[in-house]
């Protein structure tokens, strides 16, 4: 079986799928991938499963060599990666021949780049994914980020290689926004008007503490009507939760799965990989939209990642 060596592990990089579904009620987040769309077009391009588990790289890549060569491709945010000495491209599938080393180094764009290989990165599944989960230490290789020295398995390549590159409509359903679209929350009346519109309107900036677990903005406190509180309660991804102080938080892939705090928004489905790509320090905004709106937009999007005329050969 083909192996990649890791010579550096950058800042996080860990292996991550689509995720595990279905498990909140017994304790589990989804994990997976924090930039879903990214991996699942880095996997097109190099003939897998759109569900097949990859490398997600954090802020800073890694070094890995490919002693017995591999197909793979980069997706995501731009690492100013390297095969050897020549500059590769992100969004092109290419081949790497026996014992070449590709390298990235601090991201140019974005949070998050994926490493997918042919054959996928083959690890003992938990609940039926391969993904990482960090926080409680289970899943993807040894339930932890890579460390220098770690083998990685790939699975068994199929398919003979072929280049294939994104076309431009799939950059620009991944670009960066400094808008994030939200439904109203669950609790989005315990706010008062004016706080409502002070949160649409205001600019927070993405703090440093921020993780897979969820994102701490910093900007405008918003504030309930009165003190009241909340019987804890089952919690989705991308819900923003305003604790005591004000400061939303951005619930993200392995948010807790119940919390106490009223929800005054949550971040759309067509919008969550793009909340992947945010960085500390990052200024963003949130624009309402309706649930039929949020619905028409998740839609949409499926028909373009569907759509054939996206990889290009």
């Amino acid at each position: 079986m083909n192996t990649i060596q890791v010579q550096s592990p950058g800042l996080q990089t860990t292996v991550q799928d689509l995720g595990r579904q279905g498990f909140g009620p017994i304790g589990v987040s989804p994990s997976g991938a924090a930039d879903p769309i990214s991996l699942r077009l880095g996997n097109r391009l190099v003939g897998n499963d759109e569900s097949a588990a990859g490398l997600e790289m954090m802020l800073l890549g890694g070094t890995f060599v490919f002693p017995q060569g591999a197909i793979v491709a980069l997706a995501g945010s731009d690492f100013g990666a390297k095969l050897d000495d020549v500059r590769v491209d992100v969004g092109v599938s290419m081949h790497v021949g026996s014992g070449q080393t590709l390298r990235l180094g601090p991201t140019t764009s974005g949070a998050r780049c994926y490493l997918c290989v042919q054959g996928g990165i083959v690890v003992r599944p938990f609940l039926g994914s391969a993904s990482t989960h960090i926080l409680s230490g289970l899943g993807g290789f040894e339930g932890r980020p890579l460390l220098k020295g770690d083998v990685l398995r790939i699975g068994r390549a199929s398919k003979r290689f072929r280049k294939r590159t994104m076309a431009w409509q799939a950059f620009e359903n991944l670009s960066r926004r400094k808008i994030l679209r939200a439904t109203p929350g669950p609790q989005a009346d315990w706010y008062s008007e004016k706080s409502r519109r002070a949160f649409y309107a205001g600019t927070y900036r993405v703090g440093e503490q921020s993780n897979r677990m969820g994102l701490r903005l910093e900007g405008v406190a918003i504030s309930q009507l009165g003190a009241g509180e909340m019987i804890t309660e089952g919690v989705s991804l991308g819900a923003i939760q305003a604790p005591a102080g004000g400061a939303p938080i951005i619930l993200f892939v392995e948010q807790q799965t119940t919390g106490g705090y009223p929800k005054i928004a949550n971040v759309i489905s067509a919008d969550l990989h793009r909340v992947g790509q945010l960085r500390p320090r990052d200024e963003i905004r949130f624009e309402q939209v309706t649930f039929d709106e949020a619905r028409s937009l998740l839609i949409e999007q499926e028909k373009l990642l569907a759509s054939r005329e996206l990889i290009l050969e």
